[in-house]
């Protein structure tokens, strides 16, 4: 039988073919009534609002469980303080206990000296604060006895009644608060056992404590969350160290400033700068006010006014001067976003979030931006180089003389 099926012709070798039409059907354009601008900002929109909702609720745990979050960030801090001590000490060729529990030494020799010196002069200088503190008040009186104030005595005395009437009306009221103080007794003293834990095992056994966290991430992100640590660790430990010298130098500016001009408490003053420069703008600020208050009360309105000079050239100089020298390149924090950290961490858990706003955005931002600069010298999980890439590897891993990983 003959079979008509039609056979497609095939070309004679090296016989020119002529190029074949495709035949790609193309869809009909469709218009779309959204703009793109639109899809974009509705994808960043909901990406910020996944975002925004996980922090909210990071924030809420914190709030919760404020009572073990607070030692435990107040351990690390002080952790950034002793474990380059230690390390140093290691570095030595001190014994590893040893350097422990010198570092330790160090702390507690120098708080007990603080507060023992503070606790002297208040007790030295009690019996002409008493009258100073007399004197100071009659002047008030008479102050505020005059226009345009006219608190008279029968005046202010009414008010004291008022005062004593409310007292007895809401004793009960009182007693609760008063219990509520003994049980936060015994949450500092639980805090208290936080931090020392929280500082001591940094100490002891910091680098497998890392290691632990770092392999709860996937395996593939290790060793750029391993970098982001080391990055992070720096820079706390920078900034804790910038502000310790900013402290010391506010304290003792402040400090003899008060001692020369024979302001009262000069040392309880330097004290209280010191501490408070530890929260940045804010703590320098109230350290000052206080410190041109007491001289406004118990030395006069011109003592008052070079305590404030004093107060001025002291932060200029530490602004100006020390910040720029000291920080450099490691704590890259614009003062703008200080502020606004210290304002929006006071709004969110008061003085504790002033205090640790800025330490926690400084280490989060190194860490962010070490993260994503990569790991180029850091090999796969689970693969070691040879040679010249097992050094540069070894190198990029090992952390500074400040990283918890040299403490050992």
């Amino acid at each position: 039988m003959i079979s008509f099926r039609s056979r497609r012709a095939t070309p004679a070798p090296g016989a020119a073919t002529a190029p074949v039409a495709p035949t790609v059907q193309r869809a009909s354009a469709v218009h779309d009534p959204i703009a793109p601008g639109l899809k974009v900002g509705a994808g960043f929109a909901w990406r910020l609002l996944v975002i925004g909702a996980a922090i909210a609720v990071v924030l809420f745990l914190v709030a919760r469980l404020s009572e073990i979050v607070i030692p435990f960030l107040i351990g690390i801090i002080l952790s950034a303080l002793l474990v380059p001590l230690s390390a140093f000490l290691q570095r030595h060729r001190w014994p590893k206990w040893v350097a422990i529990i010198t570092a330790w030494v160090v702390v507690f020799a120098v708080i007990a000296g603080l507060a023992l010196i503070v606790t002297e002069q208040i007790r030295t200088q009690l019996p002409a604060l008493k009258t100073q503190t007399g004197q100071a008040v009659q002047s008030a009186q008479s102050l505020l006895a005059t226009q345009p104030f006219g608190l008279t005595a029968d005046a202010v005395s009414g008010y004291v009644n008022d005062a004593v009437t409310w007292l007895q009306q809401h004793a009960s009221d009182l007693g609760a608060g008063a219990l509520a103080v003994g049980s936060g007794a015994i949450h500092v003293l639980e805090g208290l056992f936080i931090v020392i834990f929280v500082t001591l095992f940094s100490l002891i056994d910091g680098p497998r404590i890392w290691q632990w966290v770092t392999r709860i991430f996937p395996r593939a992100a290790q060793p750029r969350i391993a970098v982001a640590g080391a990055a992070g660790w720096r820079t706390l430990t920078s900034f804790v160290r910038v502000q310790l010298v900013v402290a010391v130098t506010d304290a003792i500016g402040i400090g003899v400033g008060a001692a020369i001009l024979g302001v009262p408490l000069a040392l309880p003053i330097a004290v209280v700068v010191f501490f408070g420069a530890f929260v940045p703008v804010v703590g320098a600020i109230v350290g000052g006010v206080i410190a041109v208050v007491i001289a406004l009360v118990f030395n006069g309105w011109v003592h008052a006014l070079i305590m404030l000079g004093i107060v001025i050239l002291v932060q200029q100089l530490e602004s100006h001067v020390l910040h720029p020298l000291l920080t450099g390149s490691a704590v890259k924090v614009h003062p703008l976003g200080i502020v606004l950290g210290v304002t929006a961490g006071t709004a969110i858990a008061g003085v504790a979030g002033a205090f640790f706003a800025v330490p926690l955005i400084a280490t989060a931002n190194a860490m962010i931006t070490a993260a994503h600069r990569g790991t180029a010298d850091v090999p796969e999980a689970g693969v070691e180089p040879s040679g010249r890439g097992a050094r540069k590897a070894l190198k990029a891993r090992t952390p500074s003389a400040g990283d918890p990983a040299t403490a050992q």
